[in-house]
């Protein structure tokens, strides 16, 4: 089948999900998708009531100065999606606010689609593709990820951020393969589980994640399960000083000893075990060829 019919053939799974009603989506769905939805509904909420209010995540001021010292795996799964977008058809998958695909869609994605249980987030995200002039080639739609409906091998590039942890890898796992093209690749961007100081601030702010979401931080044997439908490649680690900076946050100190963290975390993210400390943790699934 010719690239072609396949993004057409997307394109019109793509036009039936969006025509569901709210009723039609969320009635099959069981209480933990529905538990899940209201959560990230309620969380990307726009502040305001205006049109020019900042539209992302809510979250306090606690977690925000977490996230101030992730530049570097920011900027990491910035470079990939710019680098592996151009001529492709790009999934977002779970795309909260659509950033991802915005991203590849300005980097010359063929067609870049976002899909998401939370329809806040999937009205934001066509609002900001509008707004920055990408509406014409992002589509985004609300679906579940562990049964999307979308057609086999219809996408080249994927992005996974932050999400896995929200979702049964049992049935997103085979179910993000299925929709992959042979050769197609995707990068996830996810939390790691093992860090006792990170866990223990998980366990103390129980309202900034779902029940779900708190037992399933990813864990190396995730990556062993992954290895069922993809090759797992290039494993990299992040942050292990630089969190330890976060308080500083508002502190003109806060910069320059950032970027000693970052330098100081350059090493220690290569070194076994300490390495297993890092708060994010990144790898790439590929699709290999369809066997004969």
């Amino acid at each position: 089948m010719s690239n072609t019919i396949k993004k057409n053939d997307l394109l019109e799974s793509l036009k039936s999900l969006a025509s569901k009603s709210d009723a039609e989506w969320t009635e099959s769905l069981p209480q933990r998708k529905l538990a899940e939805l209201k959560f990230h509904d309620r969380a990307r909420t726009r502040k305001g009531s205006g049109d020019s209010g900042v539209v992302g995540e809510v979250q306090p001021a606690s977690n925000a100065i977490f996230y101030s010292t992730a530049g570097k795996s920011q900027g990491y799964a910035t470079d990939w999606i710019e680098n592996n977008s151009p001529g492709k058809i790009f999934l977002d998958y779970a795309c909260g606010d659509g950033g991802n695909a915005i991203l590849a869609a300005r980097s010359g994605a063929d067609l870049s689609v976002g899909i998401d249980l939370s329809r806040v987030s999937v009205d934001n995200a066509r609002r900001i593709a509008g707004s920055v002039g990408v509406a014409g080639n992002t589509v985004f739609v609300q679906g579940d990820c562990e049964n999307t409906g979308l057609p086999d091998s219809s996408f080249d590039v994927a992005v996974c951020s932050g999400m896995l942890h929200h979702l049964d890898l049992d049935k997103a796992l085979p179910e993000l393969a299925r929709i992959i093209k042979p050769g197609g690749v995707c990068l996830c961007v996810e939390a790691l589980a093992y860090n006792p100081f990170i866990q223990l601030y998980r366990i103390l702010t129980p309202h900034l994640r779902t029940d779900w979401e708190k037992g399933h931080i990813l864990k190396l044997s995730d990556l062993r399960r992954a290895g069922k439908y993809f090759e797992v490649r290039e494993v990299r680690y992040w942050h292990i000083a630089s969190v330890l900076v976060s308080p500083l946050k508002r502190s003109r100190y806060f910069n320059p000893l950032l970027s000693a963290a970052n330098w100081i975390d350059s090493f220690l993210t290569r070194i076994w075990p300490i390495r297993m400390m890092a708060w994010v943790f990144t790898f790439v699934l590929r699709k290999g060829p369809v066997k004969a």
